[in-house]
């Protein structure tokens, strides 16, 4: 079939280049030229043509052969695109599973902490709370030990009695001191652990953010929380 264009080109060409005739539109080219191409396309042009009619008349053959390859592609991708619909179903409620498990482990742990530390928050608090009650009230005592023995010497019942007040203001201010320093304890307790929750809810917070962005593109693995980091 290039070879009838080719030849039909050349026609065109001789044509094109030909020399010609005064006062006339016609033109002289050389007749074994021309003829040679019409005979090269005489020859061609059998076989192509047949090759033509051997296509049309397959042509529903070749046509429903097209279509039933083509359903049968659909239907593999149809078939493939539902299989993976169903193992991202169940990667995703796997993923969320794993995720709840994970905050609940992470709020256990919270709760843990938590009672630990007022548990020893309560001891402690305790323990300095009694400490402060025995100084006071040996402070007390020594404080009317003293002024019973200062007031039994009556030469120095003034400086008894200054003595007394200065003990006594003493254990006061000893004891307001240790109040002051035990609610200042337990403050601190308390400050630590609402920095815990927060720390805790920030991690979960992370959990939540990265298992949306898991749901609405492509799913990395999870990656473990760490609240204590």
């Amino acid at each position: 079939m290039y070879r009838v264009f080719e030849a039909l080109d050349e026609l065109v060409t001789i044509l094109e280049e030909a020399r010609g005739l005064p006062m006339t539109s016609s033109c002289v080219v050389p007749r074994g030229d021309v003829l040679d191409l019409l005979d090269e396309i005489r020859d061609a042009l059998p076989g192509e043509l047949d090759d033509a009619q051997d296509v049309l008349d397959r042509r529903d053959e070749i046509v429903g052969t097209a279509d039933h390859q083509a359903e049968q592609v659909r239907s593999k991708a149809r078939l493939d695109a539902e299989q993976v619909r169903t193992e991202a179903d169940r990667d995703i409620d796997r993923r969320l599973a794993e995720a709840q498990a994970h905050a609940e482990r992470l709020m256990a742990d919270g709760r843990a902490e938590y009672d630990a530390a007022v548990a020893r928050s309560k001891g402690e608090v305790d323990r300095m709370l009694q400490a402060g009650r025995e100084a006071f009230e040996q402070a007390v005592e020594d404080g009317r030990i003293e002024q019973a023995r200062l007031l039994s010497q009556t030469e120095v019942v003034q400086a008894a009695h200054a003595e007394s007040a200065r003990i006594l203001d003493a254990a006061a201010e000893e004891a307001a001191r240790q109040r002051k320093e035990c609610d200042e304890y337990v403050d601190g307790k308390l400050r630590e652990f609402e920095d815990l929750l927060a720390h805790i809810l920030r991690t979960v917070g992370k959990g939540r953010t990265h298992l949306r962005g898991t749901l609405n593109g492509a799913a990395p693995g999870v990656v473990p929380f760490d609240y204590r980091a």
